[in-house]
């Protein structure tokens, strides 16, 4: 009778276990999504695919000053971004895979015709971060300057 209580407490000690191990690994924390550079702290979306980077911020209408994109490429590249269907005017910063900026194109335009001019810098970057127009000069951002990049 002894050993079926023992087996008893050692079965109903390993399921216990086993639900609570479970529930951590399937249940996680949402981890914040953001680009600061120093105080000034940014939640983006992500663009990691190639579909969410081609969508970018097409047809959004608006923006909120705190929020941004943040395309994460494969690997460190020239990565040229235009404006097309862009319905707001953006700064386009590219990072190298450190996060130090190595390019700013700020204020580029919407466009809504068929051919769209692109923003083709001559640096490798790992991320594009894009943000309301004016921001980066509201920041006082500059080419070298680093970013803590948060993201799952």
């Amino acid at each position: 009778m002894l050993k079926k209580i023992h087996m008893l407490i050692f079965v109903s000690f390993l399921v216990l276990f086993s639900i609570v191990f479970l529930a951590l690994v399937i249940w996680k924390r949402p981890q914040r999504q953001r680009v600061c550079f120093n105080e000034h702290c940014f939640d983006v979306e992500l663009a990691e695919s190639a579909q969410q980077s081609a969508r970018g911020l097409m047809f959004r209408k608006e923006l909120a000053q705190d929020k941004g994109m943040l395309f994460i490429f494969p690997s460190e590249g020239k990565h040229s971004f235009w404006m097309k269907n862009t319905l707001i005017p953006l700064d386009i910063i590219w990072l190298n895979e450190q996060g130090s900026v190595v390019f700013i194109a700020e204020a580029v335009q919407p466009c809504s015709a068929d051919v769209c001019e692109k923003i083709a810098p001559d640096k490798k970057a790992k991320y594009v971060l894009e943000l309301n127009s004016g921001l980066s000069k509201q920041i006082g951002l500059a080419v070298g300057d680093k970013a803590s990049i948060e993201y799952q």
